[in-house]
């Protein structure tokens, strides 16, 4: 499916497999807007770890963006475009949100949604020696996994670790590098993910497992790793 910000005239995008999930670009954020609350758990800046959510700000900040209070600035933004506190997440990128990628997919057990910001500058391989940093900063790839269906605890976790081997598997398809020791990639140090299940009691079953082997997995798989490599591809095609 294509990126729904690149033609620079679309401003809203609306699912084909989750009626009232919606994508909508604003003043230097994409909000992602769900039909109802949902079930989450991620890495985001405000609304991250295991909490309940209705939307979710991808937010644009520069490279010199000062990192000092990203609680503090990404709260203040929400409350400026009027987003609830409470039941908004907002994550910070600093890719250029025109390059924002969706992919979708469904099948009789549930539907899937995902949008992705994928940069490089800062590619790391996970597990290498390589120079840290204490502080935060902005994402690079950032990743709103969003399932239509009932999931266990066990498989939430099982599903956001399907999405970051697909995010890694599309680097390496990529053959983007470490920029510190030029090994392939497994992702960026600063990457950021969140995933929302609506729990919805219309599918027949719970999914216990959201792994490469399970169809729930094997969906999660395909839209992250499409992506992420579609985000790519069409940034490098522009700088080029």
């Amino acid at each position: 499916m294509a990126t729904p910000f690149l033609d620079g005239v679309t401003t809203e995008y609306a699912s084909e497999v989750w009626p009232g999930l919606t994508l909508k670009q604003g003043e230097r954020h994409v909000l992602l807007q769900l039909p109802s609350m949902v079930e989450t758990m991620g890495s985001a800046v405000h609304g991250g770890g295991v909490t309940r959510l209705r939307r979710i700000a991808n937010i644009y900040v520069d490279r010199s963006y000062d990192c000092s209070d990203p609680v503090r600035d990404v709260m203040e933004w929400l409350r400026e475009w009027r987003y609830p506190i409470d039941t908004t997440a907002g994550l910070l990128t600093a890719v250029q949100l025109r390059y924002a990628s969706v992919m979708e997919a469904k099948n009789a057990e549930a539907a899937v949604f995902c949008c992705a910001t994928s940069g490089t500058s800062n590619a790391a391989r996970a597990g290498s020696e390589r120079t840290t940093f204490p502080a935060y900063i902005p994402g690079t790839v950032n990743i709103m996994l969003m399932i239509d269906a009932k999931l266990t605890q066990a498989a939430m976790i099982n599903a956001v670790m399907t999405a970051v081997e697909a995010k890694a598997a599309a680097l390496a398809d990529l053959n983007v590098r470490d920029s510190e020791n030029g090994l392939v990639a497994t992702g960026t140090t600063s990457d950021a993910i969140i995933l929302g299940v609506s729990q919805s009691g219309a599918y027949p079953v719970e999914h216990q497992y959201a792994g490469t082997a399970t169809d729930l997995g094997d969906m999660i798989g395909r839209t992250v790793y499409s992506a992420v490599k579609e985000g790519l591809l069409t940034a490098w095609a522009e700088r080029s």
